[in-house]
């Protein structure tokens, strides 16, 4: 049975200005042809106090080493202090096999080198998360993105279960059986990468260790796929925009191109490739989580004419059906709570079909949740 993704609530909210309208047919993200053109469509043109800049001094991220239980509370430390003031960090002597994550960006370049047709063939449908995206055409009408995606779900939910695997065989064909074997290891590898974190974190917040991987042990995942092609003008398009992930922490990956920038002390700054290392950083739903001491911060991602750039971003996030709620050694600390109960599914669906991804996400749902007194 082919595995799809929805979501599984329904909602009413007044639409962001550029979402697309239905009768408006997308527009086809061809990079190859679209360089061939003396200027890009005015789509992927951005607004100009949203143009990037790629002068921009390096952002200082600690260094997180996993491999040494001796430095367990010198990890937790430094991680508050990226968390309280940005929410991200890297990770290194993680235990993730190198040559998984040589073989998922092999099957990556694969995929994106395939023509449009071939990719089009796991096109993603309207409203749901998961899928092969150009530029998000069939989404958005104005800032476009410079950049394809293939999104697909990852569970944990049961002991062997062989989500991706299904997905790929599914939605491409038995030809894709080995991608499908590929991205299955490196999700389960990002999982359980997932869980060591939460333990940092829970530390680094004052509660117990086993509880947030307790929380998302069972997760309901999702796996992306970036590749920004060459730009030949990059200064006036982004890869993807300003946004805050509405997940709770993403796992990246770079390859060798720098393209990564995190808005911190009001400017820009980049955080360089390290093959040896996992760029770390909260999402808005561990922000809730934490009852906003750690932060989920805005970030963008920046194209070149030279170098395509890829990516690989693991989501975590909760069950479904889980109530996002502090846990009792946070709320008894404060005296105000920041955001509502709510569940995975009703924020997922909020960003898929309300609401375009930005620095007010969080907000913004929290708001329609008290205004409409939405049962979780």
């Amino acid at each position: 049975m082919a595995i799809i993704c929805r979501t599984t609530t329904s909602q009413e909210h007044e639409p962001k200005q550029d979402l697309e309208n239905d009768e408006t047919p997308p527009l086809i993200f061809n990079p190859t042809l679209l360089n061939l053109q003396s200027q890009i469509p005015n789509q992927f043109i951005w607004p100009d106090e949203e143009k990037p800049s790629t002068d921009i001094p390096e952002l200082n991220v600690p260094f997180i080493d996993l491999s040494s239980q001796d430095s367990t509370l010198e990890a937790s430390r430094l991680i508050a202090e990226a968390c309280t003031k940005h929410g991200f960090f890297l990770v290194v002597n993680h235990g993730v096999s190198e040559s998984l994550v040589s073989e998922a960006h092999r099957f990556m370049d694969r995929f994106f080198d395939m023509p449009l047709a071939g990719k089009q063939r796991a096109q993603r449908k309207p409203g749901e998360s998961c899928g092969y995206a150009s530029s998000f055409t069939g989404r958005f009408s104005t800032k476009l993105p410079w950049k394809e995606t293939l999104s697909f779900r990852f569970s944990n939910e049961n002991s062997g279960s062989r989500t991706v695997q299904d997905y790929f065989s599914d939605t491409s064909g038995q030809e894709f059986e080995q991608f499908g074997k590929v991205y299955q290891d490196y999700c389960e590898a990002m999982s359980s990468l997932s869980l060591k974190i939460m333990e940092l974190l829970g530390l680094s917040l004052g509660v117990n260790r086993d509880y947030f991987r307790g929380f998302f042990e069972q997760n309901d995942s999702i796996m992306r796929l970036n590749h920004y092609p060459p730009c030949q003008t990059p200064d006036l398009t982004l890869g993807t925009g300003p946004h805050c992930d509405p997940s709770s922490l993403t796992i990246l990956h770079q390859d060798h191109v720098n393209g990564l920038q995190v808005f911190v002390d009001n400017q820009w700054r980049s955080i360089l490739p390290n093959p040896k290392a996992f760029v770390v950083n909260i999402g808005d739903t561990f922000m809730a989580l934490s009852n906003g001491i750690f932060k989920s911060c805005l970030h963008r991602a920046v194209v070149n004419r030279e170098s395509a750039r890829k990516s690989m971003a693991f989501f975590l996030c909760p069950k479904r059906d889980k109530v996002v709620k502090p846990p009792n050694e946070i709320l008894q600390k404060v005296t105000t709570r920041r955001y509502p109960d709510f569940t995975w599914s009703m924020f997922l669906e909020f960003t898929q079909k309300h609401y375009r991804a930005d620095v007010n996400t969080l907000d913004s749902f929290s708001n329609w949740v008290i205004t409409n007194n939405n049962p979780i």
